[in-house]
């Protein structure tokens, strides 16, 4: 990666670290919204496992989306940080989750993990994102190295507030582009990487 694309990334982080918290009642109201835009598109409905986050207090809350999937019978599957990338296991009830690296709530680490692929859906955080894919996350790489570009994969559904779709993301050819974004006012397929 280039140190430009490094620097306006580290630039953007700051902006997006310094902006104002999302109201606890608004971050409520976009995980409610994106249950009834996920439930509403086919391609994203009919996935047989669903790999979901659990949200920190910038992020579209998921638990909505847990339990409405819950409900249907899907899959569910959360990340934890593994040696290099991440590693996704599956559980049926949120009080499953426990704290893992960087304080995030993820899957015991005894669970085993799964590979995800075609016919599956990721669910993936971001501080922002482009109209064309392209993902700012927090900087550690992991979601790329997971889901590595030009590999057949399951689908990347971006994930953020409306407000923090941007123009333009800095990127470069290692950075994996989404196949669709979604935020509290719906659901935009983009050209991804798959």
């Amino acid at each position: 990666m280039t140190r430009e694309v490094l620097a306006a990334k580290r630039r953007l982080r700051a902006e997006f670290s310094a902006a104002p918290r999302v109201e606890p009642a608004v971050a409520r109201a976009a995980g409610v919204a994106l249950v009834g835009t996920w439930l509403a598109e086919p391609r994203l409905s009919g996935c047989r496992r669903v790999a979901l986050y659990a949200a920190r207090d910038d992020e579209i809350p998921t638990r909505p989306l847990f339990d409405a999937l819950c409900a249907r019978g899907c899959r569910l599957l959360f990340p934890r940080c593994g040696e290099r990338d991440l590693v996704f296991a599956h559980i049926d009830a949120w009080k499953q989750l426990e704290v893992g690296r960087y304080e995030i709530p993820a899957p015991p680490a005894a669970r085993m993990g799964e590979t995800l692929g075609v016919g599956d859906a990721v669910l993936v955080p971001g501080l922002a994102f482009d109209e064309e894919g392209h993902r700012l996350g927090r900087g550690g790489g992991w979601y790329d190295r997971s889901f590595p570009v030009g590999r057949p994969g399951p689908l990347l559904v971006g994930a953020s507030f409306g407000d923090r779709l941007l123009p333009s993301v800095p990127h470069d050819s290692r950075d994996r582009g989404m196949d669709a974004i979604v935020t509290e006012t719906g659901l935009r397929w983009v050209q991804g990487d798959t």
